[in-house]
């Protein structure tokens, strides 16, 4: 019996023991699987910590050209607040002095060398500037001398004159109007445009109606532009503004008290003046006096309340 028991006993325990070839398998399999999940999560970690550091970096250099722009604009900020800062006038001064201090140089030289000045100044410049600048000085000597007033034709040439330089002609307004002209013409039939030989259109008045003449009015038709009476309008009470000022500072009359209401009571009080004013120019100053202490009394007692 226990032989039997040992021999029926002994093919189990071998079995369960020792694994069959299928097992061993499946184990290799398993293992394999194993070893093949852990070598791609170290893969996978490698590539996370390769992404974190180009994000890191790349956050490193925008932070970088953050700062530099920022530092790049102040800079720029606080040059350009000294640049407004600057006096444009006072560089200009600047400048004049210094163009006047090397000419005083130059010229004492040249002549503690025994040179002519003018001629080696003249060196520098040709014929037509020469001219120019000589026509342009004689200009302005003529301008100097024209000053004073001679007679109300010259003054009236003068401020025509004057005020033509101040005239903006409106050049856009002026080739707007001509085209419209010149195509209103041309429909009507009193213009014909012919091309020449070698292309070039040319406009031929039929009628001799487009081109104006000294016997023609059209001029009546044209109206202005608000603007342009708003300009005029203001040309005239400067004008007059001008004229009433040097009337008065040639009356001597600029500092002085109003003391009318119109033109006829200044002329009766300045008649009066020339009467009365030795009479009653100390009388004036004492209550001018008394009005002062007046007011000086009411503002203090307005600063004790």
């Amino acid at each position: 019996m226990p032989a039997e028991n040992r021999d029926n006993s002994s093919p189990e325990s071998a079995e369960q023991g020792n694994p069959t070839s299928t097992e061993n398998e499946v184990a290799d399999v398993k293992a394999g699987t194993a070893s093949d999940n852990t070598g791609s999560e170290e893969p996978n970690q490698d590539d996370a910590a390769t992404k974190a550091r180009e994000r890191q970096e790349r956050f490193k250099a925008l932070r970088a050209r953050a700062k530099a722009a920022t530092e790049r604009n102040l800079k720029e900020t606080a040059a350009e607040s000294q640049r407004l800062a600057t006096d444009q006038s006072q560089l200009a001064s600047l400048s004049r002095k210094h163009a006047f201090a090397s000419h005083n140089l130059l010229k004492a030289d040249t002549e503690a060398s025994g040179e002519d000045f003018e001629r080696k100044r003249a060196w520098d410049w040709t014929v037509e500037e020469s001219e120019k600048w000589d026509k342009r000085m004689d200009k302005k000597q003529r301008h100097r001398d024209d000053v004073a007033f001679q007679d109300y034709r010259q003054d009236a040439r003068k401020v025509y004159k004057r005020q033509l330089r101040e005239i903006q002609p409106d050049l856009e307004r002026y080739e707007r109007d001509k085209m419209a002209a010149i195509e209103r013409a041309a429909a009507s039939g009193g213009l014909e445009v012919v091309e020449t030989n070698d292309g070039e259109l040319v406009a031929v008045d039929k009628n001799g109606t487009f081109y104006s003449t000294a016997d023609s009015t059209d001029f009546i038709e044209n109206k202005p532009e608000r603007s342009a009476v708003d300009k005029l309008v203001k040309d005239l009470q400067k004008a007059e503004e001008v004229r009433l000022k040097k009337r008065r500072e040639r009356r001597g009359e600029e500092e002085a008290d109003v003391t009318y209401i119109n033109e006829k009571n200044k002329q009766f009080n300045q008649k009066l003046a020339r009467f009365y004013n030795k009479y009653t120019a100390e009388i004036r100053d004492s209550f001018e006096r008394g009005h002062i202490t007046a007011l000086v009394g009411r503002w203090q007692n307005s600063r004790r309340v």
